[in-house]
This record gives C-alpha cells, structure tokens and sequence, in this order.
C-alpha cells in the first residue's frame, strides 16, 4: 500500500508541477536568443592610381647667364640638393650588392628556373632611415621575384636621413 501512496503523490506533484508551470514562467527571466549578426556587406572598388616613378636623378650644368658669384651659389645649393639623392641611392645599391654577395637577392629556384623580371616596390621608411613598409606597386609576373624583391627591400637598414620617406623603388632581377 505505501508504494501506492508514494506514487500516487508523485503523480500529484508532477501534475501540479505541469498545470503551474505556464504561471512561473512571469517569475523566471529567461534571456532571450542573441540577434543575428548584421548580413556581410562587400563592394568592390578601384585600385589606387599608381604613383609615378621617380624621375632620375642628375646633377645639372649650372646656367651660363648667370654672373660668377650667382653660379657658385647656384652650383652649390643643386648640388646639396642632389647629392643626397646621390647618396642614398647608392646606400641601397650597396646593401643590395651584400645580400647578392650573401646569396640572399636573387631566389635560387628564381635562377633554375631562368626568371628575370623588374618589380615596383613602394618602400616606406620611418625617421631612422628603416624600412617601415613596403608593398609590390607593379608585379614582375613571377610571384617568386615578387617576393625576393620584397625580402630586399625590407632588409634595408640605416640608410641616410635625407633619404625620402616613400619612394617607388624599382627592383631589377637580370640574369647574366
């Protein structure tokens, strides 16, 4: 008789249980489900316009109209514009010649594989002449020379401070 009397009260308490259950639910906070995240949007856009090449740098014949004074004067302030220029583009030729030297310029499957190519590489220094950035402007066509040429510019270092900040440097990749 008591198993009738235990089941018989379990059955009353799971019946009270269900008839109550839609009252409790005013008391209970259930949290509602998150939103949906917002749909992807995507648009395509038009690249940047490259910058222009950088025109090549040379020292100029001072003017003959001038009087004697004017063309010292005029000499001296191109050439202090000039030599600069002069010399840390010779800083980064040197630097490329070491990593030739070092056998770090040119890819040795670039080579096997009889790749030669000129890439665009705008080089982006920060104020101690380091390479901050540095991005392939014009791709050669080999992604191999792409990226050797990416991995030369970016191991630049110390070069002059009158070095100028961003520059298109172009890359060459010749076979002899």
């Amino acid at each position: 008789m008591t198993r009738t009397v235990y089941r018989l009260a379990l059955a009353l308490a799971l019946s009270l249980l269900l008839h109550i259950a839609p009252f409790l639910s005013e008391f209970i906070r259930f949290s509602p489900p998150p939103a949906p995240p917002p749909p992807l949007r995507a648009e395509l856009r038009l690249p940047a316009p490259p910058l222009p090449t950088p025109p090549p740098l040379t020292l100029s014949k001072p003017e003959s109209a001038a009087p004697p004074r004017a063309k010292k004067e005029i000499l001296t302030s191109r050439a202090r514009q000039s030599v600069p220029a002069v010399q840390w583009i010779q800083e980064v030729r040197k630097q490329f010649k070491k990593q030739r030297d070092d056998g770090l310029f040119y890819p040795a499957a670039a080579i096997a594989q009889g790749l030669e190519g000129e890439v665009l590489v705008l080089m982006i220094l920060d104020a101690n002449g380091r390479v901050a950035a540095a991005r392939v402007e014009q791709s050669s066509g080999q992604r191999l020379l792409d990226d050797a040429a990416l991995r030369a510019v970016r191991a630049l270092h110390s070069l002059p401070a009158d070095a100028p900040r961003e520059t298109l440097l172009p890359v060459r990749f010749r076979l002899r």
